[in-house]
């Protein structure tokens, strides 16, 4: 994937939370995004996941502009924020077998299988999130 981020400013008020920020992530790229609490990072994150929209500037997912097509660039991300959406008393293939549904994911089963063997958690698939560090 790549990622492109053109003079992006997002205001909360008269507070600035990103200020004419831009930077590009080209196709297999791996990249750290660092900073001190309160620098925009989580603020970046929400607009290049169609969660907030900027005051100001573009943000590309693959050339698509997350503003514009919001539900394709959502198509193509996972994001999981700090405050994290899970439910401790669901096992890990009812939690991702809830989403897969929200989301109307085809061939939901062997997603799930691909996802759970990819991030290595194969050995804990039977265990409840609540059990997971």
């Amino acid at each position: 994937m790549s990622i492109e981020v053109k003079e992006l400013t997002r205001l909360y008020g008269v507070q600035k939370a990103i200020d004419r920020i831009s930077f590009s992530v080209g196709r297999g790229e791996i990249v750290g995004f660092l900073g001190p609490n309160g620098a925009g990072k989580s603020t970046t994150m929400k607009i290049l996941t169609g969660c907030l929209k900027p005051s100001q500037g573009q943000a590309f997912l693959n050339g698509v502009d997350v503003n514009a097509s919001p539900l394709q660039t959502k198509k193509m991300t996972g994001y999981l924020p700090e405050s994290n959406p899970l439910y401790g008393d669901m096992y890990i293939r009812e939690y991702l077998s809830f989403i897969a549904d929200i989301h109307r994911i085809p061939s939901k089963k062997e997603k799930i299988k691909t996802t759970i063997d990819l991030v290595g958690l194969r050995p804990e698939a039977g265990k409840k999130i609540v059990q997971l560090s």
